[in-house]
């Protein structure tokens, strides 16, 4: 079947809630629906496994459908590849990324899978990694319902992709911030040069602050005054003080490109389907 000729699912898969919206099959697609629902953390079961449980619900009628799939950076661990010119093979480029995660993670990335972003080999790429369980649960759940899934991307390699045009050839910084989480990227002439992905305990603005000094003391050098892209959907005016160094650059409201539909979004007009009801 032609992918014009299937209803198209997107879904922002999170620990704490999971957002989707439909377009009907055809060949100019317009929104049909759009949906969230709120998610509980069980104990004894993966910090997964509620919002699987969820997105099985809100899929129930899709049979047919081509879905994909952004996954909360809560469930996804990142490593920035070094530039290695003499990589020439996909197999080679998988056994260094694997390599690179064991080194920073341990040996539990066994049980992860590891995929890789765009790659230069003149000046590296980044690579991501999510439990296997995780993954495969993603694909069991289309496939009960018949649906095809196209790809599951890490919400940070997918919001960049969306993005990058706007942070310039020079020195960049972004973060991506969701609830009780905090991706922050530093690149260099489009190169990736360092990832922290963290969890925000408190005070959003703080810790963000916190972690951008931290990385700024980390990368060798800081200017005066840094810019720093942010989308943070919970904290649409979130601002940093004057004299700190840094100046945020809100992506919604910057002349880029649209928010994905299915990103996390908190207007009273979203229509919300309680944990339970399709």
């Amino acid at each position: 079947m032609s992918p014009s000729w299937r209803d198209r699912i997107d879904v922002f898969f999170a620990p704490d809630r999971v957002d989707l919206v439909r377009f009907p099959r055809g060949i100019k697609r317009q929104l049909c629906n759009r949906l969230w629902a709120g998610c509980e953390f069980k104990p004894g079961i993966p910090p997964w496994a509620s919002s699987l449980e969820q997105l099985e619900r809100m899929v129930a009628d899709s049979v047919g459908a081509e879905m994909t799939v952004t996954v909360s950076n809560s469930f996804v661990r990142y490593a920035v590849l070094a530039a290695q010119k003499n990589i020439s093979s996909l197999a080679e480029l998988e056994a260094f990324a694997a390599f690179q995660m064991r080194e920073i993670y341990g040996e539990r990335t066994a049980a992860w899978v590891i995929s890789v972003g765009a790659w230069n080999p003149g000046k590296g790429g980044v690579c991501a990694g999510i439990e296997r369980s995780l993954f495969e649960g993603l694909e069991e759940c289309a496939g009960r319902h018949k649906i095809r899934l196209k790809y599951v991307e890490p919400y940070l390699t997918g919001a960049f992709d969306h993005w990058y045009k706007q942070f310039g050839d020079n020195r960049a910084w972004f973060a991506l911030i969701e609830t009780g989480r905090l991706c922050l990227v530093l690149l260099e002439h489009s190169i990736w040069q360092r990832i922290s992905n963290q969890r925000v305990l408190h005070n959003t603005q703080e810790e963000l602050l916190a972690a951008l000094d931290q990385e700024a003391l980390f990368s060798g050098h800081k200017k005066a005054i840094e810019a720093v892209y942010l989308y943070a959907p919970a904290h649409p005016t979130l601002v940093l003080p004057d004299d700190c160094g840094w100046h945020v650059a809100h992506l919604h409201t910057q002349n880029a490109p649209p928010v994905p539909l299915h990103y996390p979004h908190y207007p009273s007009t979203a229509a919300a389907v309680t944990a339970g009801v399709s």
